[in-house]
């Protein structure tokens, strides 16, 4: 069951990756921010020494950066975070 939450997380992040290297012109700019804010802390989750990291932490950090770039609740439905506050880091 992990595998398959981990292989979810690791397709969002590509998608994240290739949204960003394709889309070349942003409208607003401070999404990146929020977007780049909630990557590195999954990574720093993940990279942590002692080898323990929360899944349920990593999958809500990809899951809040995924909906802030594409708005899209579909792909993260099944993934628990807070979507009232990654809408409001979009307007």
């Amino acid at each position: 069951m992990e595998q398959r939450r981990l292989y979810h997380v690791q397709n969002l992040a590509f998608e994240i990756m290739d949204q960003m290297n394709t889309n070349n012109e942003w409208k607003k700019p401070d999404h990146l921010k929020h977007v780049i804010d909630h990557l590195s802390r999954a990574i720093g989750s993940l990279t942590d020494p002692s080898g323990t990291f929360s899944i349920d932490y990593v999958e809500e950090k990809i899951a809040t950066a995924h909906y802030i770039l594409f708005k899209n609740e579909k792909k993260v439905a099944r993934i628990n975070f807070d979507k009232q506050s990654a809408s409001a880091l979009i307007e």
